[in-house]
């Protein structure tokens, strides 16, 4: 098991935020929480230890994680815009379309090259989203890639 002060023991995203639903999205949310509350490695720089509670909004056009941890009764907020993420999250959702479209029909080498486009731009989201929480946030790609995940479902407000 790994060490609780660098675990997420709960992630909750906004509600309000979320304005497009589908069966695909809702998926995609479920599976990317499920996954990153089975396995994480998030640590706050200068920050209290966990185990956190981090619950996922937007404000206008940032980003905002409320860490706490409830057993020492501390919390913070991080705020981060969403401006550098738009592209990555714009082109990976039209991937994405693409993507659940050839699961219908396409040849399998098709939802192949589809998946490995889909998976290049969704690595590119989480490094870019790891680089810009490195000075306040400690994870690994794993951790960054759910919770890249979890900013796209956010985004779709926006879309």
């Amino acid at each position: 098991m790994s060490d609780p002060r660098r675990r997420i023991v709960e992630i909750t995203l906004d509600e309000k935020s979320i304005v497009r639903w589908s069966p695909e999205i809702e998926h995609e949310r479920n599976v990317a929480i499920f996954d990153l509350l089975e396995a994480n490695d998030f640590h706050l720089r200068d920050g209290f230890d966990g185990p956190y509670r981090i619950h996922l909004s937007l404000r206008e056009s940032t980003l905002v994680m409320r860490v706490r941890n409830d057993e020492v009764d501390e919390e913070t907020e991080i705020t981060l815009p969403v401006r550098p993420l738009r592209r990555v999250i714009r082109d990976y959702f039209m991937i994405c379309d693409s993507y659940f479209k050839a699961i219908r029909g396409a040849t399998p080498k098709q939802i192949e090259t589809i998946d490995m486009a889909r998976r290049g731009l969704h690595n590119e989201g989480s490094e870019m989203l790891m680089d810009m929480l490195a000075d306040r946030v400690e994870m690994d790609l794993d951790t960054a890639r759910r919770l890249f995940t979890l900013v796209c479902v956010l985004h779709l407000r926006g879309r």
